[in-house]
Parts: C-alpha cells; structure tokens; sequence
C-alpha cells in the first residue's frame, strides 16, 4: 500500500516539475524533480520490504540453543 502512496507523489511531483520547466523555471523544476526521485526510490524501498522478510521476528526455533552433541 505505501508503494503505491510513494509512486502517485512521485508521479504528482513530475507533472509539477514539468509545468515549471514549462514556465522556464528550472531551479524549482530541479528541486521538485530531485524531490520526486527520492519519492520512487522510497517506493522501491517499500516495494523490497514487502518481499524481503523481517529480520527482527523472532522465532521459536532461532531462540534455542543448538545441541551440543
């Protein structure tokens, strides 16, 4: 779900920055376009961390203590 919330700002921040390119404002145009890269690399974060499993759930099997025999 926050993919999703990622990639539509990184998607509303392109067509802003291209109405500023369009309106020959490029210094803003570079700063909303930059802002919205972070915002789809923040998806492509949230994309991996939905596959990847948690590293930080404990599981019953991994709190014992292995035999020593």
């Amino acid at each position: 779900m926050t993919e999703r919330i990622w990639i539509s700002v990184s998607g509303i921040l392109l067509v802003l920055a291209a109405a500023f390119v369009w309106r020959n404002n490029y210094s803003a145009a570079f700063v909303i376009a930059a802002l919205g890269a972070c915002a789809w690399f923040l998806s492509y974060r949230a994309q991996l961390k939905a596959k990847i499993p948690d590293d930080d759930v404990t599981d019953d099997e991994h709190d014992e203590e292995p035999n020593e025999d």
